[in-house]
């Protein structure tokens, strides 16, 4: 099992313990707790507490810093709509795969779809469109065909 394995199952039975679906913890001490530093605690935050997978998390850095993260059920649409809004002008291809991956995960597209899409933004459907573009193409491409799902 590897660093990130370890510290998202920690979270994740915190949250589990914790009667109101709320966790607040220090960035420094779990970087501390598991030997690593912030930036990994950072990883895991954005690939297994995302809000494909039914999470918020709200962060604030320093030296006081803490990380929040709320279990929340969405719908569909509400889960769809907080992706497209989150998405930037680009995006580079492994994170488009994880945003695909995390929402067929929860149920909000279906694996055809899901397929097809990682098929039209990858590097080899966008090979004619120059490096520096691909990643604002590709944010195109996933934000329209998602505004046609909600």
């Amino acid at each position: 099992m590897g660093i990130s394995d370890l510290i998202a199952s920690f979270l994740q039975d915190c949250l589990n313990e914790s009667s109101d679906g709320v966790l607040e913890v220090q960035r420094s001490d779990l970087a501390q707790r598991f030997q690593c530093v912030p930036s990994q605690i950072n990883y895991v935050m954005s690939t297994r507490f995302s809000p494909e997978r039914g999470y918020i998390v709200e962060s604030r850095r320093g030296g006081n810093g803490y990380i929040r993260i709320t279990r929340v059920q969405v719908d569909r649409q509400t889960l769809l709509m907080h992706v497209i809004n989150s998405l930037g002008v680009q995006i580079d291809l492994p994170s488009a795969r994880a945003i695909l991956g995390n929402l067929a995960q929860a149920g909000a597209l279906d694996e055809s779809l899901t397929r097809t899409l990682l098929a039209a933004i990858s590097d080899k459907a966008l090979a004619a469109v120059p490096r520096d573009l691909r990643g604002q193409v590709r944010a195109d491409i996933l934000k329209n065909v998602l505004i046609l799902q909600v």
